[in-house]
């Protein structure tokens, strides 16, 4: 794990998968396209543009990961989730890196998905 210059810290994947397993919210932030094509089986969606309205319906007591595709929007979510008062960390490389870890995606219909 590592931070950026905002102290948000970057997991891996596999610390990702961690901290799921152990009961974290693993909290997709990309927009209904991206989810429709491929996403993590655990994850919660919440687009980043509506984070900001609806933060309050994630809950307080559980650590929350957010994951984008890349890891940009993520960090951005994760970032305003600490200022809020969540723990909350960045999934470093987004769905890329969590694919390209092996870690499975899945389309809504829970059939093989993909990273758009």
């Amino acid at each position: 794990m590592s931070t950026t210059q905002n102290d948000t810290p970057q997991l891996t994947p596999a610390e990702a998968v961690e901290r799921v397993e152990a009961g974290a919210v693993l909290l997709d932030v990309r927009e209904d396209d991206e989810w429709h094509a491929g996403h993590a089986a655990a994850a919660r969606h919440l687009p980043l543009g509506r984070l900001q309205g609806e933060h309050t319906s994630l809950p307080g007591d559980r650590p929350i990961v957010a994951v984008c595709r890349s890891g940009a929007r993520s960090d951005r979510a994760a970032t305003a989730l600490r200022r809020a008062g969540y723990d909350a960390a960045n999934l470093a490389g987004g769905m890329k890196a969590w694919a390209a870890a092996g870690q499975p995606v899945v389309s809504d219909d829970g059939g093989a998905g993909t990273v758009i």
